[in-house]
């Protein structure tokens, strides 16, 4: 009887011990994963895990936050936008497991899943994703250890309990068979650590006093930081990231907390009196330091922020008088403006008294917040300088940060002394690598004063130094309607590259010069004669400028002199005359119709002929500064119907082509030459092409040879179009050699439509094949 209730009591036991002896005391039900959520910019080399699960949120192919590689990522990289690039999730988000390996020495871009990576030649650290599903009996932390910005500094404060850590390397995936501890950062401080008090479970959202600093390990450099020296007792920052020795904590009550005020980006640049260095790493868009609170947060990795906004009025307050105190009783609207130092001599803060006279106080005010302040006037350009320029800026792995840095300077520089303006100039720039991209068009900014920050935020994309398909892509996409192309203003395309392209640029460029762009080449230290043969294309600047006579190309034998070439560069293309790319076959000509109304052609036939001139018409770009159209029409006497330049759009002229009322009489076409010459081409403008086009059905009753011959040594490129009953040796008289290329005939007035292409073509064929010297 007592044998049943002892076997009861060990089986208990036996459960209870084997309970007990299991890790964390779990259960023998699988535990269920926590999947921490993440942002669409982490970057993989950010969190101090070797290997992770993470949610990533929806929308973020949108951001176009970096990703290099293909497959295998540089650590740089974005999480979510590689996944979506490996087509581990889609655009709607996802778990995503990612696993760290060794760096690559070559990092190949490639476009997948509507995510463009990028080429990068040499990272440290790699990643890969999978699927966001966990493998039987592995479990992934639950929080994401973030590591410092630079693994090389100690921050503030913050993360202090991370820090005293001494467990610094990742922990991999623990299973239930073999039990490892977590992070001390991420979850409790190991029993080995006795000079840290373990944290609770929130300890990760705990910050700690941000006076006390860590003196970061000697000999290391901080390259991040700018080399400015802080006024004494001005705390580390965002603006002023230095890093000091430690120094007495200072009383918390001091002062009660303020938070962090948003200071709106502002429109100008950095100034020059700013006392530091330019951070080449600090391109953050946060706000910058109010002067009453100062971050404790981490930053952000500084290579995957965007451009950092320009110091702010209060920042020059700042930098040149130090931080003043708030005043506690004051709430947070009603804090007074800061003086502009520009215009008065700064005071410190809490001595302004704004209930006191200032005539008294001897403190100049400047005007009142109230009332409206006269806006500044905005330059409208350079008149003489009406240019739509499109300026090319190398971004290839070849450049290197340095000389890419120099490379903006020069084009800062040259849009401060070209004058942009709605009536002079306008300037865009596209960043070319492997493609191009466009950084803004010519309509974005409309003053020399705005571009300089824009300029100044441009971010190397890297890549090869692919130039051909750079011209492609301005002359197929950049000057448009929609870009602020403004049609009047000559097309200009400058491009900068360093030392020599990695494709071809001759059919491109041939394709942007017929056009009408008008194109520079800028080349950097180009090749020498021991290396002219590793250039794809030889003689590539001949190749690509508009004109091969030297004023279109701009050789600098070093990065350093650049600056040089500033305003030579200016020079000639502000020089329209010379801009001889932007007359094209299509918008350089004075053309002159000789229209036969003799009885033969007849009332419905005559419709049809005119119904052929306006087809011709259509194909050009019809102004008073580009192709002019005139028209006679014969029979024994001659009609001038309107002259050149009498109708500037091509809606006024094709109306006045509809209304050309059909005549009637004989057929003197020698004569009708003549007039055409002497009240059309007499008065055509010297830099056009002077074309006659001359339609005819019958045999002339007047000799077309002396006629002919005349005008066509004054210049004139005439064209023979005859019909049913015209005579063969009468249109070759008429037409300019080769009489193949000029001379048309055809049996019906109807089929005369066929002939418009041809035409056309033969008139841009023969403007294209002009030598180019």
């Amino acid at each position: 009887m007592i044998t049943t209730p002892f076997t009861t009591v060990c089986v208990a036991l036996l459960l209870t011990c084997g309970a007990l002896a299991k890790p964390n005391g779990q259960k023998n039900k699988k535990p269920k994963q926590v999947v921490p959520a993440i942002e669409c910019d982490v970057r993989a080399g950010k969190i101090n895990l070797q290997e992770f699960i993470a949610k990533c949120p929806a929308n973020c192919k949108e951001t176009t936050q970096p990703v290099y590689g293909t497959g295998v990522f540089a650590s740089m990289s974005s999480v979510c936008n590689a996944a979506i690039h490996s087509g581990v999730i889609t655009n709607s988000g996802g778990k995503v497991i990612v696993r760290k390996t060794a760096g690559q020495a070559s990092y190949k871009g490639s476009f997948s899943n509507g995510i463009r990576s990028l080429s990068l030649p040499k990272w440290r650290e790699s990643f890969v994703v999978e699927v966001g599903k966990p493998k039987k009996g592995a479990v992934y932390p639950s929080t994401l250890d973030y590591t410092a910005s630079k693994p090389t500094s100690v921050k503030t404060g913050s993360k202090a309990a991370s820090a005293a850590s001494p467990a610094t390397t990742a922990p991999e995936p623990i299973t239930t068979a073999a039990p490892e501890p977590t992070s001390a950062a991420a979850t409790t401080t190991p029993p080995t650590t006795p000079t840290t008090t373990a944290p609770p479970a929130t300890a990760t959202t705990v910050k700690p006093r941000a006076a006390v600093h860590k003196v970061r390990d000697a000999g290391a450099r901080r390259t991040d930081v700018g080399s400015a020296i802080r006024r004494p007792g001005a705390p580390s920052g965002p603006a002023l990231n230095r890093v000091q020795p430690a120094r007495p904590e200072r009383n918390q009550h001091a002062s009660p907390p303020f938070l962090r005020r948003d200071w709106p980006p502002p429109a100008y640049a950095r100034p020059d009196w700013y006392p530091g260095a330019r951070r080449p790493s600090d391109v953050s868009r946060s706000a910058p330091d109010s002067g009453y609170t100062w971050s404790e947060v981490d930053t952000a990795d500084a290579a995957a922020r965007d451009a950092r906004p320009d110091v702010s009025e209060f920042e020059r307050w700042y930098f040149n008088y130090g931080p003043y105190p708030p005043r506690a009783t004051e709430p947070d609207n009603s804090r007074k403006a800061v003086p502009d130092t520009t215009h008065a001599r700064a005071e410190s803060v809490d001595a302004w008294k704004p209930e006191v006279n200032p005539f008294d106080s001897g403190f100049v005010v400047q005007e009142q917040d109230s009332l409206p302040r006269a806006l500044e006037p905005i330059s409208q350009g350079d008149p003489n300088c009406k240019v739509d320029i499109a300026f090319l800026m190398d971004g290839s792995w070849s450049i290197g940060k340095r000389r890419f840095k120099i490379q903006k300077d020069f084009l800062t520089e040259v849009s401060q002394i070209i004058n942009v303006g709605v009536a002079g100039p306008m300037m865009g720039i596209i960043q070319y690598g492997d493609d191009a991209v466009t950084e803004f068009s010519l309509k974005a900014y409309a003053s020399s004063r705005d571009l300089k920050p824009a300029i100044d935020k441009i971010i190397q994309k890297g890549g090869l130094s692919n130039v051909g398909k750079a011209l492609s892509f301005v002359n197929k996409h950049y000057f448009s309607d929609a870009n602020g192309n403004r049609g009047g203003a000559p097309n200009v395309a400058v491009v900068l590259v360093d030392g020599w392209p990695t494709d071809r640029v001759e059919e491109a460029s041939r394709l942007a010069r017929e056009s009408g762009i008008n194109i520079f080449f800028v080349t950097i230290e180009g090749p020498d004669d021991d290396e002219k043969q590793n250039v794809v294309e030889a003689n590539f600047v001949e190749k690509a400028v508009c004109r091969t006579n030297g004023f279109f190309s701009l050789p600098v034998s070093s990065w350093f002199g650049l600056r040089k070439a500033v305003q030579p560069l200016v020079k000639r293309v502000c020089d329209t005359d010379r801009l001889v790319c932007s007359k094209t076959c299509l918008n350089a000509n004075d053309i002159a119709f000789v229209i036969d109304g003799s009885s033969s052609v007849g009332t419905g036939n005559f419709r049809t002929v005119l119904q052929f001139v306006a087809n011709i018409t259509r194909e050009f770009e019809i102004s008073d500064t580009d192709t002019r159209v005139g028209a006679v029409q014969y029979t024994y006497e001659q009609r001038l119907e309107f002259a050149f330049g009498q109708h500037n759009t091509k809606a006024e002229l094709l109306n006045a082509i509809k209304r050309i009322n059909y005549w009637s009489g004989g057929t003197s076409t020698g004569a009708a030459i003549t007039y055409a010459a002497e009240q059309l081409f007499s008065k055509s403008k010297p830099n056009k092409r002077k074309i006659m086009i001359v339609i005819t059905d019958g045999r002339s009753y007047d000799d077309v040879r002396a006629p002919a011959l005349a005008v066509q040594r004054k210049g004139v490129i005439a064209y023979s179009i005859g019909i049913a009953w015209a005579a063969q040796d009468e249109l070759e008289y008429i037409a300019t050699d080769p009489d193949k290329d000029h001379s048309f005939f055809v049996d019906e007035f109807d089929s005369l439509y066929k002939f418009v292409p041809k035409i056309t073509h033969s008139i841009c064929q023969e403007f294209n094949s002009q030598p180019r010297n």
